[in-house]
């Protein structure tokens, strides 16, 4: 029998967390293993044991420690959990910090439960980008106002080959693996191994830092796709 998905709860208002526990015990693949009320909070709970929990769900404005400073510890830590971002804020600068700190995406409180649930699965089956078209948009919107890309970020990309830089731009737009498989005439299995080289040739976490890369050195424009 599969283990099922060991989740914290980090939010501040213990109505949100009753009201998430509520919807995710209810699977027979999620339990709920530990809740915190703010990102301190989940430090000290996690940091003696972080393989004990599998996927942290965050919220990110919280007294105390707001969910970002708390994503960055949490990617300091041995085999640290996942994490996904719960924001009541559509387009929040706060969030794209929490993308670049390491979280592996993010998910508006008012999603409802089968969009949560999705959520939850995809993430911990090692997917990154839970709503490509939605973190687009909220890079598009902070992206902006906010310092460029240093040069050596630009200097990085030239470590990639002409199409492992096309499967880069491909997911900076935002495309699914199908999508890129198609518009490239690649097969899905090929399109993995790109996106594993290019993870390792920039020393990127995951699907969702790619998309932030893009934006940062200009490889996708807001608007662009």
């Amino acid at each position: 029998m599969t283990k099922p998905i060991r989740l914290m709860l980090v939010d501040d208002q213990a109505m949100v967390r009753a009201g998430f526990r509520m919807v995710l015990d209810a699977q027979s693949d999620m339990v709920v293993a530990a809740e915190a009320t703010n990102g301190q909070e989940a430090l000290d709970r996690l940091r003696p044991d972080p393989g004990a929990i599998d996927l942290v769900l965050m919220d990110i404005r919280m007294p105390r420690l707001d969910g970002v400073a708390a994503t960055t510890e949490i990617m300091g830590f041995p085999s640290p959990p996942r994490v996904l971002v719960l924001t009541t804020f559509d387009l929040d600068e706060y969030v794209y910090a929490a993308l670049r700190a390491g979280a592996a995406g993010f998910l508006l409180k008012d999603a409802g439960p089968e969009e949560l649930l999705s959520a939850i699965r995809a993430v911990h089956g090692g997917d990154s980008v839970v709503a490509p078209s939605a973190t687009k948009r909220l890079l598009e919107a902070v992206l902006p106002s906010l310092p460029g890309a240093a040069d050596s970020d630009r200097d990085r990309l030239q470590a990639l080959t002409p199409r492992e830089h096309e499967v880069l731009i491909a997911v900076g737009r935002g495309l699914s693996n199908s999508e890129i498989s198609a518009a490239l005439f690649l097969a899905e299995p090929t399109v993995k191994t790109h996106i594993g080289r290019v993870l390792a040739k920039l020393g990127l976490r995951d699907r969702v830092q790619m998309v932030v890369l893009c934006y940062e050195t200009g490889l996708v424009i807001p608007g662009d796709g």
